[in-house]
């Protein structure tokens, strides 16, 4: 159950998120997150989109460096505490977590956070024995 993630590498220069953002937002894509991680020189954008094949069809045609990665999108409470449960069950089952970042979606009263692991199919079971909701692509792609 995994969820298409698009990463961009970009200069790390005035304009170039936005001209991303441009970009996407001109061909109708739409972000529901994003993380972005720099250095002095550049910077890695990761991107949840409701469309990810067009969206990195779209960037590469714009002379962007693009690739894509499945990730685990999750949905906890959105309570103090929730998201260490997830966490824990990971660890209890050594399922490294190579980043995480959450992002905004139109469920109620729960906290959607993506995981990038390793095995997406060990940790998907090991969190959904955990009772925590895996969000299939769809769902994600359509919040």
């Amino acid at each position: 159950m995994s969820v298409k993630q698009i990463s961009v590498f970009l200069e790390n220069k005035a304009g170039r998120l936005a001209d991303v953002t441009k970009v996407l937002g001109s061909n109708k894509i739409d972000i529901s997150a994003l993380s972005i991680a720099d250095t002095t020189h550049f910077g890695i954008l990761r991107l949840i989109v409701n469309d990810p094949d067009a969206a990195e069809e779209i960037l590469r045609n714009e002379g962007f460096t693009v690739s894509s990665s499945p990730v685990l999108a999750i949905a906890i409470e959105d309570t103090a505490g929730s998201l260490s449960v997830a966490l824990d069950a990971l660890n209890d089952k050594e399922i490294g977590v190579d980043y995480i970042y959450a992002f905004v979606g139109k469920t109620q009263s729960k906290a959607l956070v993506i995981f990038r692991v390793e095995d997406i199919s060990a940790a998907t079971a090991v969190l959904t024995d955990a009772g925590i909701t895996v969000l299939k692509d769809e769902e994600v792609y359509s919040l």
